[in-house]
């Protein structure tokens, strides 16, 4: 059974005077403050957001428990 690849993504950097749409996306991550970390599996539709909001995130790749 293979394992799903999980991502920990932490906010560095503030999302004020962005779009909204990153500022969405940011939401829609469950970040909500500063260094905050949330932890989801590697999905292709994760991976779009992502890319959307890279310079604003720190994304760890991390194995699944």
């Amino acid at each position: 059974m293979s394992e799903t690849k999980m991502l920990r993504i932490t906010l560095v950097k503030s999302p004020i005077g962005n779009t909204t749409r990153h500022k969405e996306t940011i939401r829609a991550l469950g970040l909500h403050r500063m260094n905050q970390t949330v932890v989801h599996a590697d999905t292709p539709s994760l991976r779009g957001m992502l890319l959307k909001v890279n310079h604003l995130v720190r994304i760890e790749e991390q194995e699944a428990k």
